[in-house]
């Protein structure tokens, strides 16, 4: 391969002789740029040889993948390249087979100038064409110059945008002090502020503090006199209970004397009149005296009055329903008061449970019956109930009654009204047309139930 190499060089006598040598080494290591395309390069050839075509040192990385022969076997393949010459002419190979026109123009002598100068470097150094060794270092300077412009370039971007900050940090450090100076100024003053108000704060405990020690030895004296004064109050109540003690037993036995001395009188008195009744009787038996059956003013000619009944007193139609109707009635003496007690609940509180409505009842009749001392009989019906309904104690003055099993309320109440004797005023309180017409058969009054309701409301 080198001689193949030193047999394509351009050229011949002494120039020959100096382009051989110059194919042979390098004057500094190879670029590293040049040296990631080279074992690349190889890298990416590999896996197309056999073991025994590859040095020994490179068999390990064939089962690699490219990357990984890249990462793993960069060093091995590199030393490879530069010291086995039979496999850098396999590399070569592939070069030439890949890249036909940059290997030709390479062998010509000229460097394409759209190449990229780290691939071209890279393919004379596998290819050792003439001139090699400058190629590789043209490249190598090249990239290195790149490289310092691009680090001027970014130092200078560096500056620029650390002028920029550092031209925003500036004005963010006038912002701030200016700030600052301002919350300075402010808080001056607020502290002069708080200042005056201590000091002011200050006079006002020390004035509180004072007037707290006058309190206090005002509060002493008041506490000295209250336990002087509580002293002689409390002598005072021991003496006036002493002398109310003393004034009890006075008293008592003043009473006792008393009812001593009124005993003895009274039965002086008792004795006295005891003689007088018993000479009188005595008297009346001896003179066959016949007993007394009338009054001197029974002989006198005159017309006596007739006795009032509830259908003498304001007679009104059955729907009127004036409570002062209800209270001339009531006037009446010896008046009896009967209720149809659910014909009443069932025009005023319909709504209501029965046993709230015959509670309500009851309550409104006992202080119409306090009021008026008129005698009140409530009836309800129970003839289709199977026992006794229990019920709390009627109010002073009403009597409760349910009808029997099979009777109604409305035959309980007839019953009633015939067993009063003659003469005596009964009024009934019921809405009920036959019932009403049933007791004034019988001599009762009967008033609507809306009546009795207003007379328990004004209640």
């Amino acid at each position: 391969m080198e001689q193949r190499d030193q047999a394509s060089a351009p050229g011949d006598g002494a120039e020959g002789a100096e382009d051989t040598e110059d194919a042979l080494t390098l004057d500094r290591p190879l670029p590293e740029g040049v040296r990631k395309r080279v074992v690349g390069i190889a890298a990416d050839a590999l896996g197309a040889f056999t073991a025994s075509e590859l040095p020994t040192r490179l068999r390990p990385y064939v089962k690699f993948t490219r990357e990984a022969r890249v990462k793993r076997g960069a060093t091995a393949i590199a030393a490879a390249l530069e010291t086995e010459p039979a496999f850098r002419a396999r590399i070569a190979e592939r070069v030439r087979q890949g890249q036909p026109d940059l290997v030709a123009a390479l062998e010509g002598g000229t460097v394409p100038a759209a190449a990229d100068p780290q691939d071209v470097a890279a393919a004379a150094y596998l290819l050792r064409t003439p001139g090699w060794t400058r190629i590789v270092d043209e490249a190598g300077e090249e990239v290195e110059r790149a490289e310092h412009e691009g680090a001027a370039a970014e130092s200078a971007r560096l500056a620029e945008k650390l002028q920029d900050e550092l031209a925003t940090l500036r004005a963010v450090a006038r912002t701030d002090a200016e700030r600052a100076k301002a919350e300075l100024d402010a808080l001056k003053k607020e502290g002069d502020s708080l200042r005056r108000q201590l000091r002011s704060l200050t006079a006002d405990t020390k004035r509180a503090e004072a007037a707290a020690r006058k309190a206090a030895g005002e509060l002493e004296a008041l506490r000295a006199t209250g336990a002087t004064e509580r002293g002689a109050q409390e002598s005072e109540v021991r003496r006036l209970k002493h002398r109310v003690t003393e004034l009890e037993a006075a008293l008592e036995s003043s009473k006792r004397a008393a009812r001593e001395g009124r005993s003895a009188e009274e039965i002086r008195l008792r004795l006295l009149l005891d003689t007088v009744v018993q000479g009188a009787q005595g008297l009346q038996r001896e003179l066959g005296l016949a007993p007394l059956s009338g009054r001197p003013a029974d002989s006198v000619d005159a017309v006596s009055p007739v006795a009032a009944s509830p259908h003498d007193v304001a007679r009104r139609a059955l729907e009127g329903d004036d409570p002062a109707l209800l209270d001339q009635l009531l006037e009446l003496p010896q008046v009896h008061l009967v209720v149809d007690g659910y014909n009443v609940t069932k025009t005023g509180w319909a709504g209501m449970p029965l046993d709230r409505q015959r509670q309500q009842l009851t309550r409104g009749l006992g202080l119409l019956a306090a009021q008026t001392g008129a005698e009140i009989t409530c009836v309800f019906d129970g003839q289709d109930l199977d026992g006794p309904i229990p019920m709390a104690p009627p109010p002073r003055g009403v009597r409760v009654l349910f009808s029997r099993t099979g009777e109604t309320a409305d035959e309980l109440i007839r019953r009633l009204v015939r067993a009063e004797p003659e003469g005596r005023p009964v009024v009934v309180v019921s809405t009920d047309r036959e019932v009403a017409d049933g007791v004034r058969a019988a001599g009762a009054r009967p008033v609507p139930s809306t009546m009795l309701l207003r007379r328990l409301v004004r209640s």
